[in-house]
């Protein structure tokens, strides 16, 4: 699309800010579309192998870092903040707390996030195609992503303004800590880029120091082989023997790191109701949820992000967490010992209830677990 001199460009960025809170973005920013430091740091972290099995990371190669490649003619990127925690959910630190109970990243105990912003991000870039339509800028080029695409939506995001990229990785915003998704449009428009914030973590290590896997090798870098999000989401095949305890009972995702963090303190909760917890998930216990065959994981999980792992790693990731439920768990750096206030009988019954399971994997995981069972009697 060719700039036209006569277009008041900050008006539009001004009007496209409009419209995308009247969708219930929480803010946008605009950025250009270099990423040369960005791109210079994932290539090393590919080389490192931080990847893991997740090659998809490494077979889009700098077309991460250059949104041109991904889509010829882009000239601006549209970043949008939505956020996701939600209010009526149950307190996280209780739910760890607890060993008998499953813990969910907070971000998938409603719907599926990816519609959620693919539809409120298609409606803010037809809203904008309209309005170029008519001002006689001629057909509009984009593309909507949602995580979806081989997009570095933090490094972008942080060029917009909408806040610093943390120890963590994630971005951080000084209003609304880390709590929130983010999208963004591919678009052929030269909108004006906004300037980047600075950073405010200062000497903090608090997410490094949460982790309960240590995966981060040093500040901003994050080792996924290691990470609880990337073995319980991710990751297709056995959970190394040796992370296994010290995933407690985080089943799907990990949010350690954002729970710590001072930012997060004051974080605003979701205004949507699509990101409630569905049929209970922020306080179900292990046993139960062990319980659902494939056809009651792909009812409930319907219209979740959680039912892409499928049934198999389900169990997988839940055997581990009641393996774990009469041993040590770890939390914030320490190791305490809890014993399951349900009793074990209930925990080994559901565990061998599986033993004979199809899958292979499952079977691995379940016979892990017994056996901390047994050493622990």
């Amino acid at each position: 699309m060719h700039r036209h001199d006569s277009i008041d460009y900050s008006a539009l960025t001004r009007s496209i800010k409009g419209w995308a809170h009247e969708l219930g973005f929480a803010d946008i920013g605009i950025s250009g579309v270099t990423l040369g430091e960005a791109e210079t740091r994932l290539l090393h972290w590919l080389e490192s192998g931080y990847h893991g099995d997740m090659d998809y990371m490494a077979a889009h190669g700098t077309r991460r870092a250059r949104p041109d490649e991904l889509l010829p003619g882009t000239l601006s990127v549209i970043s949008a903040r939505l956020p996701y925690w939600p209010a009526d959910a149950r307190d996280a630190n209780e739910i760890l707390a607890d060993p008998s109970l499953a813990y969910l990243s907070r971000y998938a105990l409603g719907r599926d996030y990816h519609k959620v912003l693919r539809d409120r991000l298609q409606k803010l870039a037809s809203r904008i195609e309209a309005a170029c339509l008519e001002i006689g800028l001629g057909p509009l080029q984009y593309r909507v992503f949602t995580d979806s695409a081989p997009v570095m939506e933090v490094a972008l995001a942080a060029q917009t303004g909408l806040g610093w990229r943390g120890k963590h990785t994630l971005l951080l915003n000084r209003e609304a800590g880390s709590y929130f998704f983010l999208g963004e449009i591919y678009i052929g428009l030269p909108l004006e880029a906004e300037d980047s914030a600075s950073a405010h973590c200062g000497t903090c290590t608090a997410c490094l120091d949460a982790c309960p896997t240590q995966a981060f090798v040093a500040p901003y870098v994050l080792d996924a082989r290691r990470c609880i999000s990337y073995l319980t989401i991710e990751h297709r095949g056995s959970i190394p023997v040796e992370l296994r305890p010290l995933m407690g009972n985080r089943i799907y995702g990990c949010d350690d790191c954002q729970l710590v963090c001072p930012w997060n303190r004051e974080a605003p909760r979701a205004a949507l109701p699509d990101f409630s917890p569905r049929h209970g998930l922020d306080a179900a216990t292990l046993v139960e949820l062990f319980s659902w065959d494939e056809e009651t994981f792909l009812k409930r999980m319907e219209g979740s992000a959680i039912r892409r792992i499928g049934h198999e790693r389900w169990l997988r990731n839940i055997a581990v967490a009641l393996g774990n439920a009469l041993n040590s768990i770890q939390r914030n750096g320490l190791i305490s010992m809890q014993r399951n206030a349900h009793g074990s009988p209930e925990t080994i019954a559901a565990l061998e209830s599986r033993k004979q399971h199809p899958s292979a994997l499952v079977r691995e995981h379940v016979e892990w677990a017994l056996a901390r069972h047994q050493d622990a009697a």
